[in-house]
C-alpha cells in the first residue's frame, strides 16, 4: 500500500463551495456547502445540483426533477439572480468557473412596494 504525501492529499480532496440563499431586504437564508468535481459547470447544472442538495438536506418528499424545472423556469422569469463570487451569471448555458471557496448566491428578487 502506498502512502499519500500531504501534498498529494491536498490535490485529491474535492474543493468545497458555499451555496447561499438570500432575499433582498431580508436576513440571509440557509447556507450549504457542496463538493465540486470540475472547475467549470453550466449554470443550469449548478442550479440542478443546488435543488437536489436542498431536497436531500431538508428531507422533504419532493420530486427533484420537477423542482429543478420549476426553479429553471423561475430563473427565466427573473424571479432570482445567481451570483458566483459576486459576479452575476445571466444565462443558463453560461459556464461558471468554480474554485475552492467559491460562493454561489441565489438572490430572490422582491418587487418594490407599489411597482
Amino acid at each position: 500500500m502506498r502512502a499519500l504525501s500531504e501534498e498529494s492529499a491536498i490535490f485529491s480532496a474535492m474543493p468545497m463551495i458555499t451555496i447561499a440563499d438570500e432575499v433582498t431586504g431580508a436576513p440571509s437564508g440557509p447556507v450549504w456547502t457542496m463538493e465540486v468535481f470540475e472547475e467549470e459547470v453550466r449554470l443550469d447544472e449548478l442550479i440542478r445540483r443546488r435543488v437536489f442538495l436542498e431536497i436531500a438536506e431538508s428531507g422533504v418528499d419532493a420530486d427533484p426533477e420537477e423542482r429543478t424545472r420549476t426553479t429553471l423556469d423561475a430563473f427565466g422569469r427573473n424571479a432570482f439572480v445567481v451570483l458566483v463570487d459576486d459576479r452575476q451569471v445571466t444565462a443558463l448555458d453560461e459556464k461558471v468557473r468554480l474554485h475552492a471557496g467559491s460562493r454561489v448566491t441565489f438572490l430572490k428578487l422582491v418587487p418594490l412596494v407599489g411597482g
